[in-house]
């Protein structure tokens, strides 16, 4: 069974335990730092094409969320990547955190994501034409976002309690959402306003991979549980880049909005096509294996020696 060896820290000072007030604060301020790349746009809603009036750009509503069917996988990182920060500074402050307090953290994090979509889908559902396309279109919306608010959750609490191999697996989801939420940092106003340096944008794509490597790293080989969790990684970051380009691409395809069957057929030949073409999932599995590979050869080379300056000593 696997164990997580980083539960409690017995005879931890009471003076630094956290109060449950500091760690809602946390969990509200990790939530925001999570839609700070859309916040940074001036959270001017993007054009909409159920919109019941002609609006320029610069005059759409502001709104907490990129409500957009161009958007689905922004709108999904910046509620995660927020859940996962969360979960980060959970695991690494639990030792002081007091009774309740995970649960405090969750409610500050869920009290951003409810704030958010309640705006962004009133603000939105009060411009869209009054006909029966509006409401499929926000409502799929809406619930694209709360999913995404769900695996946050999921997200936080593996990161948070689970032991070691449970919480690989949320590092690496959130690290398959973070190529798209740095993107989104780097340049809020799309790719064509990157800037300089152009390497810097490119490398982007290779941070969930690394993110992965070293997420199997630290969690370690050493049980049966750490061994799956890692292959399992691995597995997501086969499948998930491709299912949120799928996703993305059929979603983003105007001409098919009215067509759900036609739109569900093309995001999986994207899907299908993306799954299969070497050029695309071979690079990021590699990067992923050689990144654990020196981690845990690393991780194993210092444990050693710490392990003969403690035999040195007790000589």
């Amino acid at each position: 069974m696997e164990h997580s060896s980083e539960d409690t820290t017995p005879g931890a000072s009471p003076a630094r335990a956290l109060r449950t007030w500091q760690l809602f604060l946390i969990g509200v301020a990790s939530a925001a730092l999570g839609l700070l790349p859309w916040l940074i746009t001036g959270m001017r809603l993007p054009l909409q094409n159920l919109w019941a009036s002609e609006t320029l750009p610069d005059d759409m509503p502001l709104v907490l969320l990129p409500f957009s069917q161009y958007f689905l996988s922004l709108i999904a990182s910046l509620i995660v990547i927020g859940a996962a920060i969360a979960g980060l500074v959970a695991r690494s402050t639990r030792s002081r955190a007091p009774r309740g307090g995970f649960a405090m953290l969750l409610m500050g994090v869920l009290l951003v994501d409810i704030v958010a979509i309640g705006q962004t889908a009133t603000t939105v559902g009060g411009g869209l034409r009054d006909d029966d396309w509006s409401v499929i279109y926000l409502g799929a919306l809406v619930a694209v976002a709360v999913m995404a608010v769900v695996v946050g959750v999921g997200v936080l609490w593996l990161i948070a309690r689970a032991p070691r191999a449970g919480a690989v697996i949320g590092f690496t989801i959130a690290a398959i959402l973070s190529a798209g939420w740095l993107h989104a940092l780097m340049a809020p106003r799309g790719p064509a306003f990157a800037g300089d340096p152009a390497w810097l944008w490119d490398a982007v794509r290779w941070v969930p991979a690394v993110l992965v490597g070293a997420a199997i790293a630290w969690g370690g080989i050493e049980t049966v549980g750490r061994v799956v969790a890692a292959i399992a990684s691995l597995v997501m970051l086969w499948v998930g880049p491709t299912l949120i380009t799928a996703v993305s691409a059929a979603a983003g395809t105007r001409v098919l909005a009215k067509y759900p069957g036609e739109m569900v057929d093309y995001g999986i030949g994207v899907f299908r096509m993306a799954l299969t073409d070497p050029g695309l999932v071979v690079p990021p599995i590699a990067t992923a294996i050689v990144v654990a590979a020196i981690g845990l050869i690393a991780r194993a080379v210092v444990t050693r020696s710490a392990t003969a300056r403690r035999a040195a000593s007790a000589d």
